[in-house]
């Protein structure tokens, strides 16, 4: 029988793997599952925001979602998907990492501890840690044989002919220990199900075999696909790095940006991933896009549908105005409301020159500014001749020949933007 949680999963494509009877089990009762989050960040990327989806679909499907933040495992570091070791993280760094995890996951999950299905968020380093290596090998160890880890893709691909650095005993303990965490929670927390990202199959099955050979249980299992760009580029990611949940490490607007930025293909794909929208509006707004791509209806959607849900109201508006003075019509006003952060965001890559706040007592000469110190223009000549075209605006204002830069053309009290034609940008940058 179909269950509507993994049928929401479907046909979202958001349902890679899922074990035998497992929609017979969702249907049977509230059902406890979890996923993992490695805490090699003090913040979560939007590579785990499918995950963070999977959380919220399942709570609202009426089961009990468990955020495990792997306290433990985190000191290890997860082989799969990787082709080389990374670097252990020591215990200052991860306890940063796990207190901005949590706060960041209590923002998408319901705490609330009057409900039935109450989220709920563990860290395994809370078990692990008074574990000895001793009693682990005899309690543990022992249910799960050499073979059936060496089996395991993950440890395959690291232990083959084209892996030039092998694998440590560090990382190839790390299935063991996460299928621990699963007969760990199935023991203590009635977890009977565990979710992931479909490189995680074959950690999420050592759990689903310690809980039947350790504990005599039956536990289950559901994977998701791993994002692709349709440019084979990878999600998540851009020149300058990772797109972060956190605002101070990706601002909003940069958040925003990468949304609006989605290919066609991808966008399709996207909308129904990363938002909450019914199955008939994604469709309506597929066929809206086709008949009109140029106006970007599907990007426009998800960068609001997704910025709102990470960050806030206020910050989509904010996103939202800075895209607009530079892709739109704006006003001297528009930019004085930007945050330094934003600003300096929105005109990133533009030219700067630096002045002294002295020199706006007296107000300094258009044409200074423009072909002086800061050289945007060549010489004065050419400064002349863009004014008399009326070409040249200050902070997206047309000016003329006569006009004097001031304190009151500050933008966040220290900078100004010079603008040629509707492309060619200049901020001077008053200290």
């Amino acid at each position: 029988m179909k269950n509507p949680f993994v049928e929401e999963l479907r046909w979202r494509g958001m349902l890679h793997d899922i074990m035998p009877e497992t929609e017979n089990h969702l249907n049977e009762k509230t059902v406890t599952g979890y996923i993992g989050f490695d805490p090699t960040a003090d913040s979560l990327h939007i590579g785990s925001l499918v995950q963070i989806m999977i959380l919220i679909h399942f709570q609202k499907a009426g089961h009990r979602p468990i955020a495990l933040v792997g306290g433990a495992t985190g000191m290890i570091g997860d082989p799969s998907g990787k082709s080389a070791e990374r670097n252990l993280l020591n215990e200052e760094t991860l306890q940063k990492n796990i207190e901005g995890i949590k706060n960041q996951l209590s923002r998408f999950l319901s705490f609330d501890a009057a409900s039935d299905n109450s989220a709920l968020l563990v860290n395994n380093l809370d078990w692990m840690k008074s574990y000895s290596l001793i009693d682990f090998s005899r309690e543990i160890g022992k249910h799960i044989t050499v073979n059936y880890m060496m089996s395991k893709d993950s440890v395959k691909k690291r232990l083959g002919s084209e892996s030039q650095v092998g694998m440590s005993f560090t990382e190839f303990t790390y299935q063991l220990l996460q299928g621990y965490d699963f007969l760990y929670m199935f023991q203590n927390l009635d977890c009977t199900l565990q979710m992931g990202g479909s490189d995680q199959w074959g950690n999420i099955t050592t759990g689903t075999e310690l809980v039947r050979r350790k504990a005599g249980g039956k536990a289950y299992a559901i994977t998701c696909p791993l994002i692709t760009k349709a440019d084979g580029t990878k999600f998540g990611k851009t020149e300058g790095g990772n797109i972060w949940l956190d605002k101070t490490r990706t601002s909003p607007y940069k958040f925003y940006q990468y949304w609006l930025n989605a290919s066609d293909q991808d966008a399709e794909s996207y909308i129904k991933i990363f938002t909450f929208l019914s199955q008939e509006e994604v469709d309506n707004l597929i066929e809206e896009h086709k008949e009109a791509p140029h106006l970007r209806v599907l990007q426009n959607r998800i960068a609001n549908e997704v910025t709102l849900l990470v960050h806030s109201q206020e910050d989509l508006e904010n996103a939202q105005k800075a895209s607009q003075i530079l892709f739109g019509k704006s006003t001297s006003e528009d930019l004085k409301g930007l945050d330094a952060a934003t600003f300096l965001d929105v005109f990133e890559g533009v030219p700067q020159a630096q002045m002294s706040k002295g020199d706006l007592e007296n107000g300094v000469d258009i044409i200074a500014g423009l072909a002086g110190e800061t050289q945007f223009l060549k010489s004065n000549g050419e400064a002349r001749r863009a004014l008399k075209e009326n070409s040249i605006s200050v902070n997206k204002t047309k000016v003329g020949d006569t006009y004097k830069i001031t304190s009151e053309d500050l933008i966040n009290e220290r900078y100004v933007l010079l603008q040629r034609g509707k492309k060619s940008y200049y901020i001077i940058n008053f200290i």
